[in-house]
């Protein structure tokens, strides 16, 4: 009883969460405003390309997200490598402890932070201040995965390279790093998908000049039913769905 039951109820699941994306991705087609079937049509797509607010939005999202997604992936690669070393159980916690901290408190703290720092140099809310926090809460994500990796690397070739003659660079530069790119691909492409995807915290931090794609879809949402929402909506979640698949094969290699 039990076997039939678990391929039924995994099949309810699935289709609770993802019948919704299904039915968005199809009415952004729909010729019609409403929910009402009325043909065929890219015209909303092309109402999107064609509202320059999306366009800047999108490119402040690409460009926090691939600026944050550097820096967070070299300090994050960084940083896992310094655990492995030596392990520090406290800093390891700490990790954690930031992947479950609600991102509205994570937001006001760093919203707080920045004001405070800002009061002194005289600086204001912007691109910078998103990039920042992107940064801070992707380092996370990325030394959590690459730490993964380090832990089942056998740390005897390393030992081996410095014996044969090898810098502490070059053991991990010619013999560490190599077996940590799969890892290292991984965890960038989930930061970039978290930091383009991120509402909360980029909301808090965001100046006036610096909205990203997700704030202005919301203040879009809000004002009633637009199928350009639809749209651009289907797009993100047929691209980071490819990247965050992409991430896990690259987790598995």
């Amino acid at each position: 009883m039990t076997r039939r039951l678990l391929p039924a109820t995994a099949t309810a699941v699935y289709a609770f969460l993802h019948l919704p994306l299904l039915v968005l991705a199809v009415f952004s087609f729909n010729s019609s405003r409403f929910t009402l079937w009325q043909g065929f049509s890219l015209h909303w797509y092309r109402a999107a390309l064609q509202d320059q607010q999306l366009v800047d939005a999108t490119l402040n999202s690409l460009l926090i997200a691939v600026v944050a997604t550097a820096a967070a992936t070299v300090i994050g690669t960084l940083c896992a490598y310094a655990l492995w070393k030596r392990d520090v159980p406290v800093i390891t916690m700490s990790l954690s402890l930031s992947l479950v901290t609600p991102e509205i408190v994570a937001g006001i703290s760093l919203l707080a932070l920045f004001q405070w720092v800002f009061r002194v140099f005289s600086f204001q809310l912007g691109l910078h201040t998103v990039i920042l926090a992107h940064v801070s809460f992707c380092i996370s994500f990325v030394v959590i995965v690459v730490l993964a990796r380090l832990r089942t690397f056998d740390s005897s070739l390393e030992e081996a390279a410095l014996d044969l003659g090898a810098t502490e660079w070059q053991a991990f530069h010619r013999v560490t790093l190599p077996n940590l790119v799969p890892a290292i691909v991984s965890a960038a492409l989930l930061a970039f998908t978290i930091s383009f995807d991120d509402y909360v915290i980029a909301s808090l931090v965001a100046g006036v000049d610096s909205e990203t794609l997700p704030m202005v879809l919301y203040a879009i949402a809000r004002r009633g039913a637009n199928p350009v929402v639809n749209a651009i909506s289907t797009v993100i979640v047929l691209g980071l769905g490819v990247l965050i698949m992409a991430s896990e094969r690259l987790k598995e290699s």
